[in-house]
């Protein structure tokens, strides 16, 4: 099977933030990222973190202190206008 050639998107993402820009358009696309009433929650491939604007629940972002897949995510996410909003509230789930 071929693979997929990247989109416009995809590339200036990688350009920008390497892997990790790829894997936010990915989680994107996936539909991934959701807005609740009190949180922006990303669903990645080992959770679901919590964003709230320069932070992340996430392992790579405790570790390293910067911008993480899901922090990305959320702020192209919120540019593009397509989070999906729950109209709920997150700490009712955890």
């Amino acid at each position: 099977m071929p693979q997929e050639r990247p989109d416009k998107l995809t590339i200036e993402m990688n350009e920008k933030y390497g892997e990790r820009g790829e894997k936010a358009v990915r989680l994107i696309r996936e539909g991934k990222v959701r807005k609740y009433l009190d949180f922006y929650v990303v669903i990645g491939n080992t959770g679901e973190y919590i964003v709230e604007e320069d932070f992340c629940t996430c392992n790579d972002f405790m570790f390293r202190g910067s911008d993480c897949a899901h922090i990305i995510a959320v702020r192209l996410a919120k540019k593009l206008g397509c989070v999906e909003e729950v109209d709920e509230w997150y700490q009712d789930y955890i």
